[in-house]
């Protein structure tokens, strides 16, 4: 059984370090010499991979990698502390680099950059963003850069059948590869019929179930309903509040994950989750992953 690490940031990036560093850092000369720990006295960060570079130009430097399943709005303030943090920890300049792999909600704007003031005094931490919907998918196979491999169905352009076998071929040539099966398999069912995904690749749920973006998914809705629960139970009791949070984070989370896979979503079906517990909802979230249309997730409602 692979562990959520053989599925993470660091276990990605460490497939082809060099060609990592520089396509994020776009300098031909760079070298990868280590990654280092992004652990720091106040934090730790799954997400977070660290890179210890050196070119000819720049000298020694550090590179950190920030790979973000959907930008938050507190991201740059985030950017600005792992910075400063790996940049005190190591005594080396730092090239921050944030890879926001799904689009975020239209209400919110990425934004590269990080400013306040505050009695005269300002702070800008600047760094550089890199959206995957706005890679082109041929990038993955000309560089090449097998770190991406598993993200192609959500690249540009990569949503063809004929580009995920592609991908999938590319991983099986290698044991170290093809353990990312999963994952590839995970992000092309937005792009593609379960059915056909399941037909050409791996489809092992027990290592989706430890990959930290699949986890983030499944959580996003429960954290945020867990947040409006508390401020709800200052009016309506703590433990009613949290309770109606949740299923309501759970009830959003599940219609954005039915958007993500099949568009639009009829009001009939938004209405009929209204009512459905925590645990229902949980259930449902794994069946809106597997089915392959609308129809067949209204089977699984009670």
């Amino acid at each position: 059984m692979a562990k959520a690490a053989d599925t993470g940031s660091k276990r990605l990036i460490s497939l082809a370090p060099n060609a990592w560093a520089q396509w994020v850092t776009q300098l031909p000369d760079v070298v990868a010499q280590e990654i280092l720990s992004a652990e720091f006295q106040w934090i730790s960060r799954e997400t977070d991979v660290l890179i210890k570079a050196y070119s000819e130009s720049c000298g020694d430097f550090l590179i950190l990698n920030e790979l973000q399943l959907r930008y938050p709005k507190n991201m740059p303030l985030r950017m600005r502390a792992y910075a400063a943090l790996a940049e005190e920890k190591y005594q080396l300049p730092i090239y921050p680099v944030l890879i926001n792999i799904l689009p975020p909600p239209s209400t919110i704007t990425v934004v590269s950059s990080y400013q306040s003031e505050f009695l005269g005094l300002r702070v800008i931490q600047d760094y550089h963003v890199i959206n995957l919907w706005e890679v082109d998918a041929e990038i993955v196979f000309s560089q090449p850069l097998p770190s991406l491999l598993p993200f192609v169905p959500i690249l540009r352009g990569g949503a063809e059948t004929s580009v995920v076998q592609r991908a999938l071929q590319q991983l099986r040539t290698s044991e170290q590869f093809n353990q990312l099966e999963p994952l590839l398999a995970f992000f092309a069912s937005f792009v593609l019929d379960i059915p056909l995904v399941q037909q050409i690749m791996r489809w092992d749920m027990t290592v989706l179930r430890e990959s930290p973006w699949y986890q983030e998914i499944l959580t996003e809705g429960l954290q945020k309903g867990i947040q409006q629960g508390i401020q709800q139970g200052i009016q309506q009791g703590v433990q009613q509040g949290v309770q109606q949070g949740l299923q309501q984070g759970a009830r959003r989370q599940l219609i954005q994950v039915l958007q993500l896979r099949f568009g639009a979503i009829p009001q009939q079906v938004q209405d009929r989750l209204q009512d459905q517990s925590i645990e229902q909802l949980e259930n449902l979230m794994a069946a809106a992953i597997a089915v392959n249309s609308v129809d067949e997730f209204l089977q699984n409602l009670p």
